[in-house]
């Protein structure tokens, strides 16, 4: 899917006239990489935040349009605004084809509800990870990795290094090495049976419910024998 950004030159730098700028509808950027020097933007406001509400957009190759000119470059970092719909900054980095690049993809988990420990075991799937680092070259980069959860048993695990990545995608080495937990599928808890137990003990007196119950009455018994022996006998 080819995305493009329209940027424009930047000319004015320093916190007051990114401020400014930002009071015009624009906001402030920096395009830098492939051995060539950085140079500064500005994009219009309300296109890019279309965009950053995309997932694709944050993980593809992108056609940045600076004076007719268009350069592939990956998104790499954006601030927003604590409160408002409003973007702070925006990084692009430009590509080199013959160079693997390192980037985060989101993982899309396919056939959950078929899934055999879900089916067959009343399990319950739970995502550990929603997105995984990759390496690749630029042409290679995918939009997202899909994970097969077809197969996957109630209390069983499925691994980085059990993922199917596509043609020319790996992930990076550190999780190759450590090959972590990407989805599991667990066993509902069962609600707990307070008070269904036989012979639960109490927790404050550390006698069983009939016992105190018993002792209860005794006591109520015996109050009532003590208040008639102080009542005055009728004439």
């Amino acid at each position: 899917m080819k995305i493009a950004v329209n940027a424009y030159p930047r000319t004015k730098q320093g916190t007051s006239a990114s401020r400014r700028l930002r009071i015009s509808g624009r906001a402030p950027g920096i395009v830098y990489g492939a051995d060539q020097p950085a140079q500064n933007i500005e994009l219009d406001q309300p296109p890019i935040l279309r965009l950053l509400k995309q997932e694709v957009f944050h993980a593809s190759l992108l056609d940045l349009v600076i004076d007719n000119k268009t350069t592939q470059v990956l998104l790499r970092d954006f601030q927003m605004h604590p409160f408002r719909p409003l973007l702070l900054h925006i990084d692009f980095q430009r590509i080199d084809k013959t160079k693997k690049i390192h980037m985060k993809v989101p993982l899309h988990y396919v056939n959950a509800d078929v899934c055999v420990g879900v089916k067959v075991g009343g399990g319950v799937v739970q995502h550990i990870l929603n997105d995984l680092e990759i390496q690749c070259l630029p042409d290679d980069l995918p939009e997202f990795i899909e994970v097969d959860l077809k197969d996957l048993a109630v209390a069983h695990s499925l691994h980085v290094n059990e993922i199917n990545f596509p043609k020319g995608v790996e992930p990076i080495a550190r999780w190759k090495k450590e090959n972590p937990g990407v989805v599991t599928v667990q066993t509902p808890r069962e609600s707990a049976t307070d008070d269904l137990v036989t012979g639960k003990v109490t927790e404050i007196t550390g006698q069983k419910p009939e016992d105190a119950a018993g002792k209860e009455g005794s006591k109520k018994d015996g109050a009532k024998k003590e208040a008639a022996k102080k009542e005055p006998a009728k004439k």
